[in-house]
Formats: C-alpha cells, sequence, structure tokens
C-alpha cells in the first residue's frame, strides 16, 4: 500500500523530457521546504501539502510496524495455523508484491520502495512461520530440514528482492530520460498494478474474517496487526484528503490519481472495523467460558449442604 504514499507535486515527466534544461535527479522546486526536498524528492510550498506528507510518514511507520507483534505472536504460541487464515496472507502478499510492481514500473521514490520491500520481507516471514508451525503441529516429530527450507525460501526471497531494489535505484535517473509517450504507457501500467492491488487487499480480510467466525475466537492473533493498519490506512487516507484545501491543479484529476489507493486503504479500514468487532466478542466470550467453572465448585457445596442438613433432620 505505499506506491502512492507521499501525495505531492513531482516535476511533469513528459515536459522535463522536451525541456531543454531537464531536471537530473530531482523536482524542480524554488520554495519547497528543504527537508522533504532533500529526504524525499517532493517539492512542498504550503502548509497542506507540509501536514499531507507529515501525516503520510506517520502512515508508513504504522505500515512498518504492523506485522513485527504477528510475527512475535505467531513465535511465541507456535499454532498460527490455527489462527491465521491462508488466504489472508496470501492475499496480502500477493497486494505488496502488485505495489512493488506498480512501484517499479512508475520509477517510485526509494523510500516508497524500502517500504513495500519490507512490507514484501515481513509477509514472507508471516507466511514462513505459517508453513512451518502447519507442518509441524500436523506430524509429531518432524524433520528439522522443515524449518531450514523455510528460512532458506524466506532468505533467497529476501535477497531476490534486494537485488531488485539495487537495480532499481542505479536505473533512477532514467525516469527523466524517458520518451512521453513510453512514460504514459509505464503510468497507466502502474495505475493498473495499484487498481490490482487494492483487490488484493479488500479481499485479504473477508478469509480471516471467515476464519475468526467459524472458530468463534481470535486466539493467536495480534490485535495489533490490524490495530497499526487501521491507523495507518486512516492516516493515508487523510494524507491524500489533506492536501485538497491547498491544491493549484485539477482537483477531480488528483483524486482519480489517488483513487485506487484511497479505495484500498478506506476499504480496508472498514473491514478492520469488523475484525476488531470479533476481537471485543470474542474476548468477552472467552471471559464468560473462564468464569464458568468458579461457579460450579459454589453450587456442588451448596448442594452438599442441603444434603447434609437433610440427612440430620432425618
Amino acid at each position: 500500500m505505499a506506491s502512492a504514499r507521499f501525495p505531492g507535486k513531482y516535476v511533469d515527466v513528459a515536459a522535463a523530457a522536451n525541456s531543454s534544461h531537464p531536471p537530473v535527479g530531482r523536482p524542480l522546486c524554488v520554495n519547497g521546504t528543504p527537508w522533504i526536498l532533500y529526504l524525499l524528492e517532493e517539492c512542498v510550498e504550503n502548509k497542506w501539502e507540509y501536514w499531507s506528507v507529515v501525516i503520510g510518514l506517520i502512515s508508513v511507520f504504522c505500515f512498518l510496524l504492523s506485522t513485527l507483534p504477528q510475527v512475535r505472536e505467531a513465535y511465541r504460541n507456535g499454532k498460527v495455523e490455527q489462527a491465521m487464515s491462508f488466504g489472508f496472507l496470501l492475499f496480502l502478499f500477493s497486494g505488496d508484491l502488485s505495489s512493488f510492481a506498480g512501484c517499479y514500473l512508475t520509477s517510485q521514490l526509494p523510500i516508497q520502495i524500502f517500504t513495500v520491500v519490507f512490507y514484501i520481507f515481513t509477509d514472507m516471514i508471516l507466511i514462513s512461520q505459517f508453513l512451518y508451525y502447519k507442518i509441524k503441529n500436523s506430524r509429531t516429530r518432524k524433520s528439522p530440514v522443515l524449518k531450514w527450507l523455510c528460512l532458506l525460501w524466506c532468505g533467497s526471497g529476501t535477497l531476490v528482492l534486494l537485488v531488485l531494489l539495487r537495480l532499481i535505484s542505479h536505473n533512477e535517473a532514467s525516469l527523466y530520460t524517458q520518451m512521453p509517450n513510453t512514460s504514459k504507457t509505464v503510468e497507466i501500467s502502474g495505475y493498473v498494478c495499484g487498481y490490482l492491488a487494492s483487490i488484493f487487499y479488500l479481499s485479504s480480510r473477508f478469509p480471516q474474517l471467515y476464519k475468526n467466525f467459524q472458530r468463534q475466537s481470535t486466539e493467536g492473533t495480534a490485535y495489533l496487526l490490524f490495530a497499526l493498519a487501521m491507523m495507518g490506512n486512516g492516516t493515508y487516507g487523510l494524507s491524500v484528503i489533506v492536501v485538497l484545501p491547498g491544491l493549484t491543479g485539477s482537483k477531480t484529476s488528483y483524486i482519480i490519481k489517488h483513487l485506487a489507493w484511497l479505495i484500498s486503504s478506506l476499504g480496508v479500514l472498514v473491514l478492520d472495523f469488523f475484525v476488531t468487532a470479533q476481537f471485543i466478542m470474542y474476548r468477552r466470550n472467552r471471559s464468560l467460558l473462564i468464569k464458568v467453572p468458579e461457579v460450579e465448585p459454589l453450587l456442588c457445596e451448596e448442594e452438599e449442604l442441603e444434603l447434609g442438613v437433610l440427612a440430620s433432620t432425618v
């Protein structure tokens, strides 16, 4: 969910290609905020765009931390295959891969590519944990080779992604030397990947909702995974909308360009409210079940006393 993470003012690629003095590596910016221009290569010239970037960075931070609690929870209880839906993990992984493709095709900023790579890395860890514990808990005394195969798969996939990231960073300058027709085609392809990622992200919640409903429990899943995702999606949507009052161009065109990621973020945010409701409801049911054994001995003691009184009177 990071291929449109920072909705700011970028240099127009087609205009830059036709200009006699095309920019090299950075957008044309005269009155921009220095630290944002240096760190994100984004031109921010008013307070609306400034707060949009700040809120967008908060969104990225939330997403970077979101999967770590679930990784810890899975390692702690060792029964992740009973709690997590594999469809949830698969759709999440597919969505991040689509976002990565969108970043690659549209030559996004290094920080955006880094965040997508980190998402994919944590997805691979979750899937590795799921497969490992799924096979380990289904059979007793499974060979330790399985653990090393999962680690090898995760490590090799991460290595490939890092190599791709290095290749992309070396070819950043090619964005400003593309022909207008080529850049337009690549941009459209990137938006297609954005809509595809939105479909994957929205689809990811339904298998987990069904899994929780089927088990009537959320035990084994970390709520922080969904809470941080809600914060990330909420702040991302806000970062896109807050820039509208200070936008000098067409607001309709701006919304259309960010529509895929807005649908994804706000749609997943709504679905995560249903997940939150399941956490509250099933945790309450579990607390009621725990209290039942505490009542039963008291009833038994009362019945014994009544029997004792009846016996003494006889």
